[in-house]
């Protein structure tokens, strides 16, 4: 079954108004269930961990819930991998501070300059910490592609970590994930995948992919501001943690400092029940080939659900294309050959001739249609691509909820400006 947009727009509250919501990349609308899910924890297990009364007991199965489902999302070994935190940001500038204990002065980290700025910074910080070389992997300008070369060049150098995105939150760029921690294993580097971008738009599988760390955020893939760190037990379990003295000595407990946000924990267990609705209601004819595969229960869910998003936005990414490279003055960055979709998501950058990208974002919003302007914390990305002093680039974001006839409404909206 093909998804239907219309009842997948149902289980969003926020899209029952004439809004076009193509700001998706910075964060999607939240999904019902996920919202649900947080009243109901507020109102009726709102305690905090490890009490004796019911509430608290209450509580903590949600909570060890929600680990449980993010290790189903991605496919992880045991809920024991997963880590919560405030956000992406936060739980790699904590990681960051642990692994680098083990650098010496005079080691090499790779990041790549396609990476939004929260896979590069906290690196660079813990690396002037440690006395150890920051090298950057370049990314082509023409088609916004990483230099595998070049990366290939740098990691027989076996530098002590690589850090680098699933996909580029400013221009979309899919990377060559499997093959890239492939490359930096042959030469024993350790590998921090920044999964932000891509978690609403296709399947991950950690395990698959044998990455040691890959991070993702909750209101990416429709729910609560919430922040997850997948890391291999292993890792988690022998690296010291920077945590209180009554805090767990083992994962995930050691790593998620303080109180959490347990609400927002709750919607993030409903934010993947949502996902799981999504596989049970248009995955049917991918069933059988998965379970032949191995997915079982919530797994295989959230596996039809990925990948049914996936080739929807297929569509989605086809229509963006299509219409944007039909304004009259338009230049798209990124990829931007119609054969080569299957390498990016449906997230488009561009500059319109004569226009700050203010204000086209500005005039879009007066008809209704959300989009992002500036750099969107992709500094390294709009410094390379000699945007940044003017303004960034306009950022157009669609994901499954989104529909063609919106895109052409955004056509028709940008042809107008572009007069």
């Amino acid at each position: 079954m093909s998804l239907d947009p219309s009842l997948v727009r149902s289980h969003f509250p926020a899209l029952d108004r004439p809004a076009v919501f193509f700001d998706n990349p910075g964060g999607t609308q939240i999904a019902r269930q996920a919202a649900e899910r947080m009243q109901r924890y507020l109102f009726e297990c709102n305690a905090n961990h490890g009490g004796a009364f019911a509430t608290s007991q209450k509580s903590d199965c949600i909570l060890d819930e929600a680990h449980a489902a993010m290790a189903d999302f991605l496919n992880a070994a045991r809920p024991e991998e997963i880590v919560f935190g405030n956000n992406m940001t936060t739980l790699t500038l904590h990681l960051s501070r642990s692994l680098s204990r083990a650098w010496q002065p005079g080691d090499e980290i790779l990041v790549t300059r396609l990476d939004h700025d929260a896979n590069i910074t906290p690196w660079a910080l813990a690396a002037a910490d440690r006395g150890v070389r920051v090298a950057w992997i370049d990314f082509d300008v023409e088609d916004c592609t990483l230099n595998l070369d070049e990366l290939e060049r740098a990691l027989a150098r076996r530098p002590r970590l690589l850090a680098f995105g699933y996909a580029s939150n400013a221009v979309g760029t899919i990377n060559p994930v499997h093959e890239i921690v492939q490359m930096a294993h042959a030469f024993g580097v350790q590998v921090y995948i920044d999964a932000v971008q891509y978690a609403p738009h296709g399947p991950i599988d950690v395990q698959a992919l044998g990455c040691d760390f890959l991070v993702c955020s909750a209101y990416k893939f429709f729910g609560p501001h919430a922040g997850v760190l997948y890391g291999r037990y292993d890792l988690l379990d022998s690296l010291m943690a920077y945590k209180v003295r009554p805090a767990p000595d083992s994962p995930p407990g050691k790593w998620e400092t303080g109180t959490q946000n347990h609400e927002g924990l709750a919607g993030v267990l409903g934010a993947v029940e949502y996902l799981q609705w999504v596989g049970q209601t248009f995955g049917q004819e991918q069933e059988e080939g998965l379970r032949e595969r191995g997915y079982t229960g919530r797994r295989l869910d959230l596996k039809k659900a990925m990948t049914t998003i996936r080739a929807y936005e297929f569509e989605l990414s086809r229509a963006l294309l299509e219409t944007l490279t039909a304004v009259p003055g338009l230049r798209l960055y990124g990829i931007a050959d119609p054969r080569r979709l299957d390498q990016r998501v449906p997230t488009f950058a561009f500059r319109l001739e004569g226009k700050h990208p203010r204000q086209v974002a500005e005039a879009l919003a007066r008809e209704g249609i959300y989009v992002w302007d500036g750099n969107y914390y992709a500094l390294a990305v709009t410094e390379r691509l000699e945007v940044e002093a003017s303004g960034g680039m306009v950022r157009v974001g669609a994901v499954h909820y989104n529909t063609l006839e919106e895109i052409a409404r955004l056509g028709q909206a940008l042809q107008k400006i572009s007069r």
